[in-house]
């Protein structure tokens, strides 16, 4: 119980956080470590350097200790430029000898400041800083110091450790970002795969059928009514897939998502292809149950392909279609007689993208999808897809 309220407390904080700019934070830290820059009870707290305590205070430390504390406020948005003047007034304050104050611990959290945002120069910066360091090592000796070299090392440990939190806050901070980068490259991906396999599938079965239609009017040429029939049904399907481009599209520019457009049912979808010309017959095994919108989605996409194969490979042949409402998924089933087209070469012709988009779309549902040649020849396409896929 204690580590959800923990949990909860931290999670206010990163939104009372996130409120603010990190640029108001920072001046706010730079108000808050001057004004305790001046609290004498806190002044045990202080980073004491060479241990040269003795000059008495006066404005100049003053002076100083803004220097320290100031900078604080762009410790984000110029990191070199606050550890430039914080280091330079931290180094004079220690070789002056002035009594010891907590603005100096300010001199770590601007290494970390550097280490965390620095972005360009860090390794110029690093020896800079370091040089500096040992300036003032020598200095401290030469005033007299009586700190021994292992303090020293001690010193600079504990200046680099500042720093190297800093950069493996920065690394953590950059991994973050490229896995968000490549999150949204991937989500764009799919989403660009999405529109296509729904492009394909609302553009592919119209185009076929209105393609096997106007080349079977030619040979019917002197049959006014069939010619009649032949057109009707290109105008209709043209319509059709029309209507359910205009309602891909309504749904891309609304939302900017992918799109489910409008379909008709099962049915509908058998009698349109049937006025075509191809011989179908539609079994339905059990009561249709109430399905999600994305497996009603599914179980027509993959009747829509069976059938666009068929019209395409096998124009004219029986086609049979059944569909089986189970307790918990549905089946799907196209089968059609032997093709015209081997079916080797359907999908060189087709692309591979209706059955491959169709597999995709299926296994995200949790279901599977199976196509291939029947042993008298013929093609068939099946499929299974749980009722609760959706969720």
């Amino acid at each position: 119980m204690s580590g959800t309220c923990a949990s909860d407390r931290l999670r206010r904080l990163r939104e009372v956080r996130r409120v603010y700019d990190a640029t108001v934070w920072d001046r706010w830290l730079a108000v808050v470590c001057t004004g305790l820059a001046f609290v004498p009870a806190l002044s045990i707290m202080s980073v004491e350097f060479g241990d040269r305590s003795g000059r008495p205070a006066d404005a100049f430390q003053i002076v100083l200790i803004l220097a320290q504390t100031v900078p604080l406020a762009v410790r984000t948005r110029w990191p070199a430029a606050c550890l430039a003047i914080s280091g330079t007034a931290f180094v004079l304050h220690e070789t002056l000898g002035y009594p010891m104050q907590f603005g100096t611990v300010t001199v770590y959290i601007a290494l970390y400041s550097v280490g965390a945002h620095q972005e360009r120069f860090r390794r110029v910066i690093a020896a800079v800083a370091s040089a500096a360091y040992v300036a003032l090592c020598v200095a401290i000796v030469l005033l007299g110091s009586p700190l021994l070299q292992s303090d020293f090392l001690i010193f600079y440990l504990l200046f680099a450790a500042c720093w190297l939190v800093g950069a493996f806050v920065r690394g953590q901070r950059l991994q973050e970002a490229e896995r968000r980068r490549l999150a949204a490259e991937a989500a764009a991906a799919a989403e660009r795969a999405r529109i296509a396999r729904e492009l394909h599938d609302v553009v592919t079965h119209h185009v076929t059928g209105i393609v096997v239609q106007a080349d079977a009017t030619q040979f019917v040429a002197t049959s006014p009514e069939r010619v009649v029939t032949a057109l009707s049904t290109i105008g209709g399907a043209g319509r059709r897939a029309l209507a359910e481009l205009r309602a891909l599209l309504d749904v891309l520019e609304a939302t900017g998502e992918s799109a489910t457009p409008v379909v008709g049912s099962v049915r509908d979808l058998v009698e349109q292809t049937r006025s075509g010309g191809q011989p179908i017959e539609l079994v339905e095994d059990g009561d249709q149950p109430s399905l999600p919108a994305a497996v009603g989605l599914a179980v027509y996409r993959v009747v829509q392909e069976g059938l666009t194969n068929a019209v395409k490979y096998a124009e004219g042949r029986p086609t049979t279609v059944r569909i089986g409402y189970r307790d918990d998924r549905v089946e799907v089933e196209v089968t059609n007689a032997a093709a015209a087209v081997p079916v080797g070469a359907r999908s060189s012709l087709s692309g591979g993208r209706g059955l491959a988009g169709l597999r995709e779309r299926i296994g995200v549902l949790g279901g599977s999808l199976a196509a291939g040649e029947q042993p008298d020849g013929g093609f068939r396409v099946s499929a299974s897809i749980p009722v609760g896929g959706a969720a």
